[in-house]
């Protein structure tokens, strides 16, 4: 009998993997708990989803409220279609889907059915960015950046369980159509122990730091964290600012942060191209601060399908590149 190598448990299944370190405090389903609450609150909030409840935990809310969720089936463009128009009725649609087809394949029904009137419909896509294994056909590497373009929409990419939680009612109550970047299931809850509360369109600091300062978004703000803590150790003090709202972005506070003689870090669940990084070199140079910008981000390529853990480290999501790649700046 053959004993099992310690790290091959760290193999989480591709296709809805999880994130979380082991003994990391988590919350289930904090999107479809929030929605729920919400929904006791304002009587106007639909749901739907394109045959995807149980994987973006829409099934939450469809348990609660069975005659106020609408199963659209596997038809994206449907899903979308259907939510600018209860939109257009006074209701305020929730509408789940994975992030890849909400990108690829319903981009012009969200665009012209919901941005350019501006109506309230909420997206909320499943597996952003680099959390699932199954590869190109799901890994939505490049959503922010097909997104960004788009007039009207509110684009935001949530760190945790308590950002879901906060952020559900605020898109609810915001005008035009709205992006969430979902992190479903068991989610990891940090940002707690920061005294945060998110506002829509708004970045916080959540650690000042005199040598380095990154300025993240989505799961890579839970990971910049944890850097610093490692980065402590070689005695470099980093400052963190968490960045949720993607667009419109708080450039305001970015480059307050940034206007400084630190080493500036961006870090983003997301290609190089187009989402985090690109939003921040845009201010950087519009505003007419003098400042280089080191990227910790995907590449610019159709990743390798495999366990989440081992895909992190390959493509430098990891703690342990993150502080590779800061000490190598240094």
């Amino acid at each position: 009998m053959t004993t099992t190598p310690v790290k091959a448990r760290l193999k989480t299944s591709a296709m809805i993997a999880s994130f979380a370190d082991p003994g990391q405090k988590t919350a289930p389903a904090p999107f479809g708990h929030a929605l729920v609450k919400a929904a006791e609150e304002n009587p106007a909030i639909v749901g739907l989803t394109a045959d995807l409840g149980k994987y973006t935990d829409m099934h939450i809310f469809a348990n609660a409220f069975p005659e106020r969720f609408f199963q659209m089936g596997m038809a994206e463009q449907l899903l979308l279609g259907a939510a600018a128009g209860m939109a257009q009725t006074g209701l305020v649609p929730f509408a789940s889907t994975y992030s890849v087809f909400a990108a690829r394949r319903a981009y012009d029904f969200l665009a012209l059915d919901a941005a350019e009137p501006n109506l309230n419909v909420n997206v909320v896509g499943g597996l952003p960015g680099l959390t699932t294994g199954y590869g190109p056909s799901h890994q939505a590497t490049e959503d922010m950046a097909i997104f960004r373009g788009m007039p009207n929409l509110t684009i935001v990419d949530p760190c945790d369980s308590l950002d879901i939680e906060q952020a559900v009612p605020q898109l609810a109550a915001s005008e035009g159509p709205t992006y969430l970047r979902l992190l479903r299931g068991n989610v990891p809850t940090v940002l707690d122990e920061y005294d945060y509360t998110f506002e829509l369109g708004k970045a916080k600091v959540l650690r000042g730091g005199a040598d380095v300062v990154f300025v993240s978004s989505g799961l890579m703000t839970m990971r910049a964290l944890a850097a610093a803590k490692e980065l402590a150790k070689h005695h470099v003090d980093v400052a963190v600012v968490h960045a949720p709202t993607i667009k419109p972005f708080d450039t305001e506070t970015v480059l307050r942060e940034l206007n400084t003689d630190r080493l500036a870090v961006t870090l983003e669940n997301h290609s190089v191209v187009g989402g985090l990084f690109e939003t921040v070199a845009s201010a950087v140079v519009q505003s007419g601060v003098s400042k280089r910008v080191v990227p910790i981000a995907l590449p610019d390529e159709f990743l390798q399908a495999g366990a989440l853990p081992t895909l992190h480290d390959r493509y430098g999501l990891s703690v342990a590149r993150i502080v590779e790649k800061v000490l190598g700046e240094l």
